[in-house]
């Protein structure tokens, strides 16, 4: 079996190289970002400084868009040429259309035996759950004993976030225009979780500047697990290392963590959030107790 992914699901470098070294490589479809009317693939044409560069030097707010379901097929054929059973890990289907594409270009794909899942969620949570999976198919573990360890991490995985502007999210529709231009007035720096169900953003509260902010999703943290609990802990950003440090430091001064590499969110993921996103994802360790090494 192989393992597919998009790129709105976050691997860090340093996990790709661990999972590339146990002979399972990640296969990963981009999503598509367009800004002043010139069109990139994620990680294949543009990387996120390069991004974040452009975006600083343009008054223009960029637009993305998912892959093209015959990315997908293609993907599928080509792999299927060595192994037909292929595992396809996706962002949130609340959130961006790539699930259903991908969902498409399965239908397409005739020769492959795609097993299709819809984490719900995005960023370092369905990463964590990429990265499970890997692990078990390397230990020769059956397809339906690795959906329920994903499900479990899933279940057990939150994720929340921040950030100073947004104009960002507004454009991208991803919150009440009517709503967010309110904000904007009043200089309100919005708390922003995953729910499961649907796996559609939601707001936790909000605060008036972005110290706060950072303070605030600790304290949502520390509604959920209790102090010193031993955490496995991600943070991630847009284009604020200086907001993730201070993220990572309030986490560490509460909770027993267990770091996943601290670095750069998808930019397509930035690109509906604005630069001065930060986010975190978080679980018990004990979830990942069976993961295998």
């Amino acid at each position: 079996m192989q393992i597919v992914t998009d790129s709105g699901v976050d691997l860090s470098p340093q996990q790709m190289d661990e999972l590339n070294t146990l002979g399972i490589p990640i296969h990963v479809v981009p999503l598509v970002v367009t800004l002043e009317g010139q069109t990139y693939r994620e990680g294949v044409d543009i990387q996120p400084d390069e991004f974040y560069r452009l975006l600083a030097a343009t008054d223009s707010l960029p637009t993305t868009s998912q892959p093209p379901a015959g990315d997908f097929a293609d993907t599928y054929r080509r792999l299927a040429a060595s192994d037909p059973d292929i595992l396809s890990i996706h962002m949130s289907s609340g959130l961006s259309g790539t699930f259903n594409s991908a969902q498409a270009g399965a239908a397409m794909a005739t020769e492959a035996n795609v097993t299709l899942v819809d984490t719900k969620t995005l960023s370092a949570a369905p990463g964590w759950q990429v990265e499970a999976a890997a692990r078990a198919l390397k230990a020769g573990w059956a397809t339906e004993k690795i959906l329920a360890l994903m499900e479990r991490i899933n279940a057990a995985t939150d994720s929340l976030y921040t950030l100073k502007e947004l104009e960002y999210l507004i454009h991208g529709g991803r919150i009440s225009h009517m709503k967010g231009l309110l904000a904007s007035i009043l200089n309100i720096k919005p708390l922003i979780g995953v729910e499961k169900e649907g796996g559609t953003y939601v707001q936790h509260g909000q605060v008036r500047t972005f110290k706060r902010a950072v303070r605030g999703l600790v304290d949502l943290m520390a509604k959920q697990h209790a102090p010193s609990s031993q955490l496995r802990v991600q943070v991630l950003y847009a284009w604020n290392l200086t907001g993730a440090a201070m993220l990572r430091e309030q986490i560490d001064q509460r909770f027993d963590c267990e770091w996943r590499p601290v670095g750069p969110m998808s930019l397509v993921l930035g690109a509906h959030t604005g630069p001065s996103m930060v986010g975190v994802a978080y679980a018990p360790l004990s979830v990942f107790a069976d993961v295998p090494l």
